[in-house]
């Protein structure tokens, strides 16, 4: 059964009701007005999932209705579809004009009716997960952010790294990933930074074992910290292996070559480079052509030949200097 509330705003009584009815007997909760201004008093207690309306009625018609509900920030979004008489063609095209959903001629069959409620409403669940996963995101890109900058690293890391890995992933012939992960994992590879103490994160000078091992936590830290999160669980393979190496001299888990996750080795590299071209606490910024040359250089040894090869292809299409020049918030 269906847990969906709607709103029909109808002046004739009997459609009202025979509207309600067959909604209902489709497991809809539904309430009724008989006008434009009822139905927004009716609104102030029960917010509807979606909004069925007439156009011609009293006090108020369905267009200043409309009208009155697009105003509201907080109905916006309510998907509106209008009732129309039979050849009342100016009516559906002044309806869509003014950003109505869909529209239904009178009579109503009751297939059609469910047809349009339940397409509408699924159209709206889709927009609706996609706005949270973009607020999700922009807030896991804040939080990202708000860790590395503990660690004094520039701002627009993330989305440097993030837009490195693309970079990158767009000249690697490979199907071993999907954007996604790389997306998140590219984001949130340094999550587990959060636990590491601030002295330690900003120490000067070269870190003492004990300092050492709680760097070393990171990575195994930050997997724990997503692992029972299924929207963020297809970047676990990043979070927990991009300080690999390919030569297997790497960290927490000393992986070696194709052992380690493609999706882990691509953020490895673009990790690499914004580090070296940052000023960190024990380091200052290199020039990108040096920075360029070590990534070169630790094929086959830090870094896997294909990504680096793939990182140089970046490179000459002028992709990496262009993402390294550009402000942080051109990135997203």
């Amino acid at each position: 059964m269906s847990h969906e509330t709607i709103l029909i705003v109808e002046d004739n009584p009997i459609l009202r009701e025979g509207l309600q009815e067959m909604l209902e007997l489709e497991g809809f909760s539904v309430f009724t007005a008989a006008n434009g201004q009822q139905a927004l008093d009716a609104m102030q207690d029960n917010s509807p999932d979606l909004i069925l309306s007439d156009i011609a009625m009293p006090v108020m018609d369905g267009h200043v209705f409309f009208r009155t509900v697009r105003e509201q920030p907080e109905w916006v979004s309510i998907p509106f579809v209008f009732l129309t008489a039979r050849g009342e063609r100016e009516d559906v095209l002044a309806g869509k004009d003014m950003g109505a959903e869909d529209y239904l001629v009178k009579p109503v069959t009751r297939e059609d009716l469910v047809t349009v409620v339940n397409s509408r409403l699924e159209r709206s669940h889709q927009l609706h997960v996609v706005q949270l996963q973009q607020a999700y995101e922009t807030s896991l890109t804040v939080l990202a952010n708000a860790i590395e900058v503990r660690d004094q690293y520039t701002r627009g890391h993330v989305e440097r790294v993030m837009a490195y890995a693309f970079a990158i992933a767009e000249f690697l012939n490979t199907s071993e990933f999907d954007y996604d992960q790389l997306r998140f994992g590219a984001m949130l590879h340094d999550i587990g930074k959060i636990h590491i103490r601030e002295t330690t994160l900003c120490k000067n000078d070269n870190l003492n074992g004990d300092e050492w091992s709680e760097i070393k936590l990171h990575p195994l830290t930050g997997a724990e910290m997503i692992k029972d999160i299924p929207y963020l669980s297809p970047a676990i393979p990043v979070v927990r292996y991009h300080h690999e190496r390919w030569d297997g001299q790497g960290y927490p888990q000393g992986l070696h070559g194709e052992e380690i996750p493609m999706v882990a080795r691509i953020v490895t590299v673009a990790d690499g480079f914004d580090a070296m071209t940052t000023d960190r606490p024990y380091s200052s910024a290199r020039s990108l052509d040096e920075a360029y040359q070590e990534i070169r250089s630790g094929s086959g040894t830090r870094y896997d030949p294909l990504v680096v090869e793939a990182f140089a292809k970046a490179w000459d299409s002028g992709k990496i200097h262009g993402i390294a020049v550009k402000p942080p918030e051109a990135l997203t």
